[in-house]
């Protein structure tokens, strides 16, 4: 069986190059593999996870325009830091009431605090977070990015709101960046362009977290045996501001970051396959329930009090 898994492996990650794969397919589908035939290149796979994960977040930097989501960033500054600060406040809390791991716990709370996958690509190695840790962070957004699809449209109608409160309420409450779009799509027009604007905007904010959960975890002693990777400076932070500054003020150099950023996205769709496949029913077991818990209460609360603040005024 390994020895057919040697094969196919590799040949699933080239298919996840396909535009047809999104993100949640490639990680399903890595999981899937290695539970059913194992990974006989596990070594090698994690070895490749943290490089490929840093390389995705510079490239996605070329899809950002800093003056744009700039200013709607300033123009909303008050209410994000308000709500990223009570996200990540209130996932810490969730964390220790669930008993879920620090680490798996701290990237749940990013990715739903910011942009979902995009910010648990950039904090885990910063913060030296075990493949386990990623994974199961990844999937317990992934399958909540589905389920805001299908459920965020019907509940805005069923509510009445607008599609400019709507694409506030999904910029602020949906993880992913591809998932906003997705379902402010299906809203109208102004829906979508409200929630895209707003939500890279937000995106922006992985820069000074990822910096701060750096420094917090400093100190953790390099290649200790705790099965850890090694700490990391966030390089690739730097990266993702040159690369977004470049195709902001160098506009002749915007049709190559077009390209950069659908190239960094489908890097990212293999990736996350790969980081599937590092997952192993020993891991599974070691994990449990408890951060999916705590990811599905977390967004529950997150999507409840942005909507309620929209509803009531607070947030226009």
């Amino acid at each position: 069986m390994l020895v057919v898994m040697a094969v196919l492996l590799p040949l699933a990650a080239v298919a996840c190059l396909a535009p047809q794969v999104n993100s949640a397919e490639a990680l399903l589908l890595g999981v899937v593999l290695a539970l059913v035939g194992g990974n006989p290149w596990l070594s090698r796979t994690k070895a490749m996870t943290s490089t490929l994960l840093a390389v995705s977040v510079v490239g996605l930097g070329a899809g950002m325009n800093l003056v744009q989501v700039g200013s709607v960033g300033a123009t909303g500054i008050g209410y994000t830091v308000v709500s990223i600060g009570f996200t990540l406040l209130v996932g810490s809390l969730l964390g220790r009431l669930v008993r879920t791991h620090p680490d798996t716990s701290l990237l749940i709370t990013v990715g739903t605090a910011i942009c979902g996958g995009s910010a648990i690509a950039a904090v885990a190695p910063a913060i030296r977070a075990r493949d386990e840790d990623v994974s199961v962070s990844l999937g317990t957004v992934f399958v909540l990015n589905a389920v805001a699809l299908l459920l965020f449209p019907f509940v805005g109608h069923q509510l009445g709101l607008t599609e400019t409160q709507f694409g506030m309420w999904s910029a602020l409450a949906i993880h992913d960046t591809s998932s906003v779009v997705g379902a402010t799509l299906q809203y109208g027009r102004t829906a979508l362009q409200v929630g895209t604007t707003i939500k890279l905007a937000r995106a922006l904010w992985i820069v000074p977290v990822t910096l701060a959960m750096a420094s917090l975890y400093a100190q953790r002693a390099e290649g200790s045996a705790d099965g850890r990777p090694p700490a990391r400076r966030p390089w690739f932070i730097l990266g993702f501001i040159v690369m977004s500054a470049t195709m902001t003020w160098l506009p002749a150099l915007q049709p190559a970051g077009h390209v950069i950023d659908a190239a960094a996205k489908r890097l990212l769709v293999v990736t996350l396959f790969l980081i599937g496949a590092n997952m192993t029913r020993s891991t599974i077991r070691r994990v449990g329930v408890r951060p999916f818990a705590q990811g599905v209460l977390l967004w529950l609360l997150v999507a409840s009090a942005t909507l309620g603040a929209i509803e009531l005024g607070w947030i226009r």
